[in-house]
Formats: structure tokens, sequence, C-alpha cells
């Protein structure tokens, strides 16, 4: 019997295009991943991102969250690279793909609605890159096509723009080349009435410049809304029912009456601890008050604290009062400290109110810079900051974890915010690393962190081109459309409001954003009063706290920093450097006990723990690399003596011969008649043959050495 085969056919496959940026942006669907709820596959110039979204049909048991998960994940053989690590597959994502992530649930997070419960998985698998099609832009775009067309319910779509500023003009998703010299990179996701997300770095960038690129980006941001809803008019699925979260919703509203004015009072104070203690006894009441008609009441407890605590902190804001009688332009108290710690290389300690963050700064040698193993092009990291935030910060009894994504994403806006001040590796050949511990949180602490690491990284030395200062802004609607903006949120403000817009820069401009939303998105008029107030309040922080404790940074690295000496070699002498098989180079490490470094391009730094090695260890390399150079003076000692000539060694290792006939202007019959082993004397160097060896004349160097006396000119 024969093997029967029939042709798979597609008849449900789809394929739609539009121009994105200059570039085809192709969205093909139905012949892929045919089992998840939607699928499809984003093909931006040579980028290829394949999407699919899934979900449950039904929640989990005791399930009282939204359980989204967003996974970018990248394949490095969509650049051509088999992974480094031992088992020459992928682990786990790198830091650039955990951004990725957070950067696409970000905005889709507030678009399902309150109360679904039901898992709901994102996966973005970056199959091909094309470095002037951002992988990110495609995932995002096809995550929006997918939830939009799916059954899953959802309030988008939304579309994704990157934003540059090349040569003085704003740049839409710009090119590997225009990225290479942009003064911003600004990622910008909207709907099309409102902006859902941006997250930015930038050089100093004035804030004007800032808004129009991101209202420029929402224009453009449209036209992608437009095209995925005639995706969805054409291809849509039904959205589910599913089974809304259970509320009762009678209970709330007797709690509400009841203990409305308790409420009030608990919630009045500017210390967390405090709201806490009067809140759990708000709770105790409540249970004396309604348990025994509600015995299943404590299964409603957290969302009831949560609507009722933002009930009461919405009104306030909306009327101008804020939970800790502060103005909305006003910032918590706020203290400075550097050099907190001994030892360390740097430390800065910054105190926001409640919020405290610890930041250290440590310097090493250039081979300490951090290796990367991605789809992106960067493939080393010399500038570091890392983030960590224990359950002590908040008053929690919880053991430590590993490094999950908040702090990741938290200390990845840090690093963003400060390296546009961070000094070149020829300004200051370091690797840089600072950690910011967080020991006391109540709302921003990655903004505490950027204005305690800029203390940090002065008190270490760092030249940096300017202090950096980082605020955020909140923000809380009405139901007719009105808003209040308010500065320095703190976590009870940040939890409940709707808005978490975290601005960081120098009194020069902008060098990071990152904002978070509870809502649909923002109008253009609250982003810009946004930009005003954060700047305002920037400038404060700087003026008044952080200069006044440290103006600038110090002449000197610490005492306990390594000690760097930068030298340039030629390209053909680096084998001779280093030796068979590391030799040379391993000699004088050990010799002098310093860290030697060599780039491609005979740039070498050397790194010790006192000027004192690094300057022996130079002085080693100069020798080893010594070429002298016909027609110069050198000043060495005789080592040797022939009948027909006398051998000087001008550096060790590297010598020369006085023929017996250019030791004087007179007939010498014996060498030893001018100079004898061990004298010191001028040499001049007349030519080098074709082997590489060395002639040298005394008695042209004297003549020399007279001429120079009798000008006035000194000999080195």
């Amino acid at each position: 019997m024969s093997t029967v085969i029939k042709h798979r056919e597609f008849p449900g496959f789809k394929t739609y295009s539009m121009d994105l940026a200059g570039r085809p942006l192709v969205i093909e669907i139905g012949k892929v991943a045919e089992l998840a709820n939607a699928a499809c596959m984003v093909k931006y110039g040579e980028t290829t991102v394949m999407v699919a979204v899934t979900a449950s049909a039904r929640p989990r048991d005791g399930v009282d969250f939204f359980p989204l998960s967003v996974d970018f994940e990248e394949k490095l053989y969509a650049v051509g690279r088999i992974p480094g690590s031992f088992m020459r597959r992928e682990g786990r994502p790198s830091l650039p793909a955990v951004l990725a992530s957070r950067l696409i649930d970000r905005p889709i997070r507030p678009l399902f609605p309150y109360d679904f419960r039901n898992d709901v998985c994102v996966t973005c698998t970056v199959m091909s890159v094309d470095y002037d099609c951002s992988p990110e832009v495609a995932a995002m775009i096809g995550t929006s096509v997918c939830l939009s067309y799916s059954d899953i319910p959802w309030a988008g779509p939304i579309g994704c723009l990157e934003v540059g500023y090349c040569d003085g003009q704003i740049v839409f998703n710009p090119t590997q080349e225009q990225r290479a010299t942009s003064q911003m990179d600004v990622t910008v996701a909207a709907t099309d009435g409102k902006v859902v997300m941006i997250e930015a770095g930038a050089k100093e960038i004035p804030d004007e410049i800032m808004y129009e690129g991101i209202v420029k980006a929402h224009e453009e941001i449209r036209k992608q809304v437009a095209f995925i809803n005639g995706i969805v008019a054409e291809i849509g699925k039904p959205k589910m029912e599913y089974e809304h979260a259970d509320f009762d919703q009678e209970l709330f509203d007797k709690i509400v009456e009841a203990t409305m004015d308790e409420a009030k009072a608990a919630m009045d104070t500017d210390d967390k601890n405090v709201r806490e203690t009067r809140w759990n006894a708000l709770i105790d009441h409540w249970h004396e008050l309604f348990l025994e008609d509600y015995p299943e009441m404590d299964k409603y407890l957290e969302e009831i604290t949560y609507k009722f605590q933002k009930k009461i902190v919405k009104a306030w804001l909306l009327e101008g009062h804020r939970v800790d009688g502060r103005a909305k332009n006003e910032i918590r108290p706020l203290s400075a400290e550097v050099g907190v710690l001994p030892r360390v290389h740097g430390s800065g300690l910054f105190t926001r109110g409640q919020t405290q963050v610890l930041s250290v700064c440590t310097l090493n040698t250039l081979s300490a810079a951090q290796k990367l193993d991605t789809i992106w092009e960067e493939t080393e990291k010399r500038y570091m900051h890392h983030y960590n935030f224990p359950s002590y910060s908040v008053g929690e009894a919880r053991g430590a974890r590993s490094t999950n994504r908040r702090e990741y994403g938290h200390g990845a806006l840090a690093e963003r915010a400060l390296e546009p001040v961070i000094p070149s590796v020829e300004e200051f050949p370091y690797a840089i690393r600072v950690v910011s511990e967080v020991l006391s949180s109540n709302g921003s602490t990655s903004q505490g962190s950027i204005c305690g690491s800029t203390l940090a990284l002065m008190d270490a030395g760092v030249p940096i081109k300017a202090p950096v200062a980082g605020i955020s802004c909140g923000l809380i609607q009405d139901d007719n459309g009105g808003f209040t903006t308010f500065i320095d949120i703190q976590g009870v403000e940040d939890f409940h409001g709707e808005m978490d817009f975290k601005v960081a820069g120098t009194k020069k401009g902008i060098t990071a954003i990152q904002m978070d939303l509870k809502n649909d998105g923002l109008s253009h008029e609250i982003i810009k009063e946004a930009l005003e107030i954060t700047k305002d309040a920037r400038f404060a922080i700087l003026d008044e706290i952080m200069l006044p404790c440290i103006a600038e940074p110090r002449p000197e690295v610490a005492p306990t920093a390594p000690k760097m000496v930068k030298m340039k070699i030629d390209v053909d002498k680096i084998r001779e450097v280093i030796g068979s098989g590391g030799k040379v180079i391993q000699k004088i490490c050990a010799d002098t006990g310093a860290k030697i470094d060599i780039e491609d391009d005979g740039t070498i730094y050397i790194a010790g723990e006192n000027a004192e090695s690094c300057d022996a260890a130079k002085k080693i390399i100069e020798t080893i690399v010594f070429v002298p150079e016909v027609g110069q003076l050198y000043y060495g000692k005789v080592v040797r003596i022939l009948q027909f000539g006398a051998f000087v060694e001008l550096a060790p290792g590297k010598d020369g011969m006085v023929h017996i006939s250019k030791l004087a202007d007179r007939r010498v019959e014996k060498v030893e008649d001018v100079v004898n082993i061990g004298d010191m004397i001028w040499v001049k160097v007349t030519d080098i043959d074709e082997k590489g060896r060395v002639n040298l004349s005394y008695k042209d160097a004297l003549k020399e050495i007279k001429a120079k006396q009798a000008a006035g000119e000194s000999v080195k």
C-alpha cells in the first residue's frame, strides 16, 4: 500500500501591509500557531517576530488579580549567533529582553477589563533581526493586532513608534546609523485618542523637544491604529464572555456609609506605618459591625480596602488635599549625604520622606565590563546600575528572592538616566558599577536611586558631565475630564492614582522618562503639564539639596579605588607585550601587582592599588615596545666593549653599537681610551639597518649637545 500525502492548505491565510516610517510592515495571519487564541507573524523590514496570545477558559480558583504574562523571547539565531553558554542554548532572558517584555506589558495591561481574572499569555519570539527595524516595535504592534482580533476582551488597539532626534530633526523609527547620533531614544505607545506609554532615554534633551516628539509620534501612531482596526473589521472574533470577579457591593456601600469619617482619619497621615496600623484597627471595627451578617466578608477585604482608600484619595486630590497635607507642588522633606560608608569607592544616601536609597559606586578595570550575549548590537557594557528592593523596605517579613523584573526595570531606568553624563572611556578608563539599595520605600524609589547614584558617582571621583535628579508626577481625573497633577507621589498616591510619570534630567535637559498608567491613557495637555512641573522639581532638588551636599565630583578617586594609567603602543607590538601564551604580560602583572587590559587598537589600561605599581608596569611595557628613532639623542650605559666598538644599552634589552670611528673626531686606537664598561654617555642614532641593528654615534651626540647648550636649550 502506497503512502497517501495531501498538500496542507491555509484557506484562512491573510496578509496585511502598511508603510511604517518608510519601511514595509507586513502582518501575516492564519498560517502559524493556529491553536492559540490569536497569532500573527510580523515582518518589519527584515525583522521577523512571531506573536501569539492565549487565554484560559476560566479563572484559576482564588485568583484576585489579573494574571497577565508577557514574554519577549530573543533567539540568537535571529542574528546568526550560537549562544555562548555552556549548554549552547538560550537560558534566562537577558536584561534587554526583560525590559522589552515590560515595555509591551505596560501599555496593554490597563486596557483589559478591571475584573478580568483569566490567565493571559503574550509570547513574542524574535526570529530574525534587521538592526534598522526595531524588534520591540514589531512585537508591540503584533501584540496589539493579536489582542484586537482575538476573542480576548481588550480595549485596544494601540500603535507604537520609536522617536529619535538627529541633526535637529525628529525621526521616527531611526535606523541603526541614525541611532548612533540621535540625541534621544523614545518609545511611544498610544491608542487613537490617548498616549498610553512613554519610555525615553535622552542626552540632556530640552523638555520642549521631548514633548514635540511625543505629540508628533502620536499623530503617526493613529495610522497604525486605523490599520489594525481594518484588520479587526475583516477577521475580528466576537469577544468572549467571562466570569466577572466577585464583589459584594452591598457590603462595601454599608462599610463606606458607616465608617467614612474613621477611614478619613486613618488615611490622614504622612507616616505609612501609622496609616497601616490605623487601617488594621478599622478592619477590626468592620468585623464587629458586619461579620455576623456577612460571614464571607474576609474574602472581599482586600478589594474593599483598595476601593475605599481610592475613593478617599481621589476625592481629596481633586479638592487639592493630599494624604500627608502637602500642596500639589510640594516635595516631601529631603536630605542628601555622601561618604556614608568607609572603604567603598563612593556612596550616597538620599532620603525623600519615608523613601530612602543608599547607592554605592565601585570602580574597576575595563576587564570587569559586562559581556552581553543578546540579539542587540551592544556587546559590552562598561557602566552598570543595579537596584535592590528588599522586603524590609516595605515592612514585610519575607525571605530574599532572586532579582525580579521590577528590580531589573528600575535599575535599567536609573542606568539610562545617568548614562548620558558618564565620562567616556578615554576620559575615565574605568568600569563603573552602582548599586542602589532601597532601605525604605514609600513611593518613587527609582527616582531616589537616580539622586543617590549621582551622589555616589561624584563621591567616587567619577567626572560626570552634570548631576542628575529624578522626580515623579501623579494624576487624578474626575468623571468630567478634569484632572489634577501633583509632584513627588508617595506610595498610597501611586497605588490609588492613575499615573506615575517619572522624569530624570540635568539642568540642561531630560535624560530619561518612564510613564506607568492605570487608566486608558493621557491627553497631550496632561503630558505637557507633567513635563513642566517635573522640570521645576528636579531643578529645586539639584539646587537646594544635592549640590549643597557635593557641588562637583571629587578631584581624585578614593584611596581604596584602583589607580589607572593609560598608554598607547603600536598594534604590531601587542604580541611582544602579551608574549607566548601570555607569559610576558602575566609576569608583568605578577612583578608589579598591576592589572593590564590591552585593546585591539594598541591602547593599554594599567590599574593598580597605587600609582607606583601602575608606573612600574608602564615602564616595563615602554621598555618592551621601545624603538629608537633615527636622529634622536639617548642617554645610555656602556654594557660591552669589542675591538671595533662599544655597545650602549638604550633601554633594558635594547642595545646599539657605537663604531670606534664614531667615538671621537680624532683617530681612536683603542675603545677604552674613550669609554669603559659602566659609563653613562649620550649617543645619537645614525641609522637602523634592515636587520634592525641600531648604529650610534658618540661624537655626533656631543656636537649636538654643545650646540644646544650654546643656544640655551636644555638636553633631555
